[in-house]
């Protein structure tokens, strides 16, 4: 099992950065003390992106942060491992316009296609799968693991909640690529990663985002994933 020493020193990128998913998940990781790059086609907006992340985790009184933001394409480069946190309409565009710069390297995938209607949120029909199948289809020479689906982006953006009660699925091919990401779901406190099969099966996973947001719709809150059982 990958540890936090494993992953010492590793940079983290975030395509899609500036949105409220990706700015949350950067924004735990730099209060860990993760070296962050987050991404978007603006690199200016990115920048300010990255300062205000700065901002809020040196109020909350942790250490200064190492957060940079850049285009995609240099986010892309810088970081060692990726995170596609952009909106689903541009998923596949953006990842297959970056294949060169993400060759080699872990992608998380935690895109989640869903439609809105007068009945609510449901999920899309996505031709491979799901969308993390279609980044390992557009990113043949990435590893794509598929995982951060169901944490709340208002959750992980308030540092004054110290711990997230949740469960982080991940989903993937290679053991060493699933025991990375765990760990990284880790250095969200309260949060634990839980291998949760191979990226066949990540559809189902992304699908069960509508069921939440729906349960947060009724009850006013931000519900999540625990998984109970003997030894878990």
């Amino acid at each position: 099992m990958t540890s936090r020493d494993d992953i010492e020193g590793l940079t983290v990128g975030v395509l899609g950065g500036t949105g409220a998913q990706g700015r949350g998940l950067a924004l735990r990781w730099a209060a860990a003390g993760v070296p962050v790059v987050l991404g978007s086609r603006d690199a200016q907006r990115a920048e300010a992106a990255a300062a205000e992340v700065t901002e809020t985790v040196v109020a909350a009184g942790f250490a200064a942060p190492s957060v940079t933001g850049a285009d995609n394409a240099t986010c892309a480069s810088r970081a060692d491992v990726v995170v596609a946190a952009m909106p689903w309409d541009g998923h596949g565009e953006l990842l297959s316009s970056l294949a060169g710069e993400l060759a080699g390297k872990v992608v998380i995938d935690c895109v989640n296609p869903l439609g809105f209607g007068k009945t609510g949120p449901y999920p899309l029909d996505v031709a491979e799968g799901s969308a993390a199948q279609q980044a390992q289809a557009v990113l043949p020479s990435s590893r794509v693991v598929g995982a951060f689906h169901h944490v709340s982006a208002v959750v992980l953006a308030d540092l004054s909640q110290a711990s997230v009660d949740i469960d982080v699925l991940v989903l993937g091919e290679e053991r060493a690529d699933t025991d990375l990401v765990q760990a990284l779901a880790e250095l969200i406190p309260g949060a634990r990663g839980m291998f949760a099969g191979r990226l066949v099966n990540c559809g189902q996973v992304e699908k069960l985002t509508a069921n939440l947001i729906a349960i947060n719709r009724r009850y006013k809150t931000h519900a999540g994933i625990r998984v109970t059982g003997h030894g878990l």
